[in-house]
């Protein structure tokens, strides 16, 4: 073979592959419409400026494309900006060449996009800003790059293959590739951040995500809203499939969310308390797991008012005498905290001075990376000052996979305190890439149905999904991306767990302590990242949106200790596994409206009206 079939033939493959994987990306048809359109916008900036000798705009704009569209997209702007740009320059053996090099140059745009993210923060749903002289620079390089590689292009073409002609090929063409550089650099700097905002801003106005209310949704204040909605529905009958599908799961975790509330109520003992099941004795475990559950989902805690009420069960544990294990004061204080109360002086006791008492000289409680995260989560609930050193402690004590032990860094990682340990590290720039490698390690660990296994290799459950769910949401990282290939989300696999009188069974056939489950499943469902916030209002429903909850019982070996938890047997009496769950789409009041219908009439109205504006 050839030099020139088997550089073409190589050339073929890679073309070949970047467009396969664009296309398995299955884009959305205003992204292909995106793309189609930045692809003429660099064909035409090099056919503008064809009179000066390489100076083109068109490897900035290939690169920003990648930078804010992501690789698939960026490789597709820039293999056809290529081969369109050449109806007019002419093609010829070069194509492939610049076809494949402006492709790569989307890539690293991309690649740089994923450094930017990384160091600033992996909670970031769009790649980050980035500044002017950095863009410059790299664009700078990357033209200069792209040169090289069609200086060897034409040495594969048209030479006799040697060295000393690769030598002359290159060097004969430097002034052009510095020439093309200084031009990308000077592009860059004039319009860089520009470009990179409007295609951001454009491909943002093309997502959807469902964001609960501030306050609670009543029937008096939703009616007109569906009413003119439906109506706009039944007249337009715009439903599309994709809205359609997103808006059934929404309303499929809203009934999900109604269903754990009215269990939990219900469930209620004559003390104000809770036990592991409906009618079972009541224990400060399971009040503070249903508690928390309730706040998520908007209830005020006080009042849930059977007997002595939530909240006067809650405080005769601590006038009995304050917790003593850390878990159950670190649950009091988030339980307080969700109430809407002091956790400072509460029942007679300065619970926050309590838990600050128990940290070591190293930052930790007890050495245990579960203890530490959840003191993290309760402090920051009451807000209290977190100490540097804690911060930096939990982040050391992460695993070479990613994940966090119970205990200490160099133990076998699972999902549950890699969930908890991503809540606590939240909002910490210090702990960015941590994250990001604890969020990759959860990605290895989910199971083809959508749920998560406490450890890996074991079947998913309730709990460890929930505790999945929240340190995602609390990094900011939609579990809705998460799925293995063919497979169902997190938030799937938890509604597939819901039985009909609204509880969440721990897994497919295991109903364990359902009280437990379904109030730290509740918290996933409601979508609120712990500390819980109390609600802004008393909400007399029970299905108001709100913030997260919940701090994990680990391996229980005390049925108390919130950060333990056995393994389920058979038995209806066993421990199951605590853990806390996330987020999921929304949970508000059920709509009794075609939800696709809603969607699909309110996106085409709002288009209507904004479009001509140019508004939004």
């Amino acid at each position: 073979m050839s030099w020139q079939l088997g550089a073409f033939a190589l050339l073929a493959v890679a073309l070949a592959s970047g467009f396969a994987w664009y296309e398995r990306q299955r884009p959305d048809a205003r992204i292909v419409a995106l793309v189609g359109t930045l692809s003429a916008f660099a064909a035409l900036g090099r056919i503008a400026f064809a009179a000066v000798p390489n100076v083109k705009p068109t490897t900035d704009i290939v690169l920003i494309s990648g930078y804010a569209l992501g690789g698939g997209p960026g490789f597709a702007v820039g293999a056809l900006a290529g081969l369109t740009s050449n109806f007019f320059f002419g093609q010829g053996p070069w194509t492939p060449w610049q076809m494949a090099a402006w492709g790569a140059t989307g890539l690293i745009g991309a690649g740089l996009a994923r450094l930017m993210s990384l160091r600033g923060s992996s909670a970031a749903a769009e790649a980050p800003a980035i500044g002017r002289w950095p863009l410059a620079i790299v664009c700078c390089g990357v033209g200069f790059a792209y040169t090289v590689v069609q200086d060897v292009g034409d040495w594969v073409t048209y030479s006799d293959h040697s060295s000393g002609q690769l030598g002359a090929y290159v060097g004969q063409g430097l002034g052009f590739d510095a020439l093309h550089a200084a031009g990308c650099l000077m592009f860059a700097l004039a319009l860089g951040p520009a470009l990179t905002r409007s295609i951001q801003r454009f491909a943002r106005r093309l997502q959807v995500h469902w964001i609960a209310p501030a306050a609670p949704v009543t029937e008096a204040t939703i009616a007109p809203l569906i009413v003119a909605v439906a109506l706009a529905a039944a007249l337009t009958g715009y439903a599309p499939p994709a809205r359609a599908a997103t808006a059934r799961a929404a309303t499929s975790t809203q009934a999900a969310v109604r269903g754990a509330v009215t269990y939990l109520l219900a469930a209620q003992n004559g003390d104000g308390g809770f036990g592991q099941a409906a009618g079972q004795p009541s224990n400060q475990l399971y009040a503070g797991w249903a508690a928390l559950g309730l706040a998520s989902a908007g209830r005020d805690l006080n009042t849930v008012a059977r007997g002595t009420g939530l909240m006067g069960y809650v405080r005769t544990g601590v006038v009995a005498g304050a917790p003593s294990d850390v878990g159950s004061l670190e649950r009091t204080i988030l339980v307080v905290h969700a109430a809407g109360l002091s956790a400072s002086s509460y029942a007679g006791h300065d619970l926050v001075a309590d838990l600050e008492k128990r940290f070591r000289a190293d930052g930790s409680i007890g050495g245990q990376v579960n203890l530490t995260a959840f003191a993290v989560l309760a402090l920051r609930g009451a807000g209290a000052t977190i100490g540097a050193r804690t911060m930096q402690w939990l982040a050391d004590q992460q695993d070479r996979d990613g994940g966090f032990s119970f205990a200490t860094g160099g133990g076998s990682s699972d999902v549950d305190d890699t969930g908890a340990a991503l809540e606590a590290l939240a909002g910490d720039r210090a702990a960015a890439g941590a994250r990001a490698r604890a969020v990759s390690f959860l990605r290895h660990q989910q199971d083809r149905d959508g749920g998560f296994p406490s450890e890996p290799g074991g079947g998913s459950n309730a709990q460890s999904t929930a505790w999945a769910i929240q340190g995602l949401d609390a990094s900011g990282v939609s579990q809705a991306g998460f799925r293995v290939a063919g497979g169902s989300t997190p938030i799937a696999y938890l509604l597939s767990l819901a039985g009909r009188n609204g509880s969440i069974r721990y897994a497919r056939g295991v109903g364990q302590t359902p009280v437990w489950v379904t109030g730290e499943a509740l918290m996933a469902l409601a979508g609120k990242p712990l500390p819980v916030a109390p609600p802004p209002a008393p909400a007399a429903g029970a299905g108001a949106s709100s913030s997260r909850s919940v701090h994990p019982a680990h391996r229980v070996r005390a049925l108390h200790h919130p950060a333990r938890r056995a393994r389920p047997s058979a038995s209806a009496h066993t421990t199951v596994r605590s853990r806390s769950l996330a987020r999921s789409e929304a949970a508000t009041p059920r709509i009794p409206v075609s939800a696709g219908g809603l969607a699909g009439a309110v996106g085409l109205v709002t288009a209507l009206v904004l479009a001509p504006v140019g508004l939004g």
